[in-house]
């Protein structure tokens, strides 16, 4: 059986349906033994319905400006930049 830990790694090729059968078996194997991992993958699940679902908005220039300053600056302080 597999672990939680190794659910988790697996949790974005399971909901994207990119996982191999036999790993997708065991997986779903797990769902249906641990209450934990298969409130994380309904969660997870329905999060993404719901942006899915959403309209596309855009930000002021402004706003996009600020952001992406403070995102240089955190990358920068980090010395990833």
């Amino acid at each position: 059986m597999l672990t939680c830990n190794q659910f988790l790694d697996e949790l974005s090729d399971f909901l994207d349906e990119c996982t191999h059968e036999e790993i997708r078996t065991k997986l779903e194997h797990h769902l249906s033994k641990c209450p934990n991992c298969w409130v994380i993958c309904d969660t997870t699940r329905k999060t993404i319905n719901v942006y899915k679902g959403m309209k596309e908005c855009s930000i002021p220039e402004d706003m996009h400006s600020r952001l992406m300053a403070a995102m240089e600056r955190k990358l920068r302080s980090e010395g990833q930049a």
